[in-house]
């Protein structure tokens, strides 16, 4: 996994200087959205490892599939993925370019997991406080996982804070059979 990204991130990186120059990230973002879904597909993925087709052929059929949703930046972007057999790194290429996006937003992706539905006012309360705390803009979304008992599972980027019910008793149990 640590290798794809790996070979990912200068594509992601040319991608999103590209997008920055232009003040196309949101364009950008669903044109790498689009590309990453559209190289899921199983249809897809066995055309793009044909070894009886060319990288031109494989480009044009993927931006044939894509449709007018690239404009003439990202069907280079394509064709240069294809060119360099890189197209199956599409969904890694998106989440290291939605990452640095969100970066250059002062923004963060926020998950909150509760046993119940919580109110919007205490999501918005949440909210505030993990925005004072991590300094960035926050996009809230909030679940119900009945499992966690009683209490919370925050995710914000890398960080997760767990404060539910069975997050404790789990600790619990490690250290009562440690």
């Amino acid at each position: 996994m640590a290798e794809l990204i790996t070979l990912a991130r200068p594509y992601a990186k040319a991608a999103f200087e590209t997008a920055l120059a232009d003040g196309a990230l949101d364009k950008w973002s669903n044109m790498i959205a689009l590309s990453a879904a559209v190289a899921d597909q199983p249809e897809v993925s066995s055309i793009l490892s044909s070894p009886s087709l060319s990288s031109d052929q494989i480009a044009d059929t993927f931006i044939g599939v894509c449709g007018d949703e690239l404009d003439e930046k990202g069907k280079n972007f394509v064709g240069l993925l294809a060119e360099n057999k890189r197209l199956v790194l599409l969904s890694e290429i998106s989440s290291l370019f939605e990452a640095l996006k969100a970066q250059q937003e002062m923004s963060v992706d926020v998950e909150i997991t509760t046993a119940f539905e919580i109110s919007s006012d205490v999501s918005n309360k949440l909210a505030q406080a993990l925005k004072d705390r991590l300094k960035r803009e926050i996009l809230l979304t909030t679940n119900v996982d009945q499992s966690l008992i009683g209490g919370a599972v925050i995710r914000a980027g890398d960080n997760v804070i767990d404060s539910s019910v069975r997050g404790k008793l789990s600790k619990l149990a490690e250290s009562m059979n440690s």
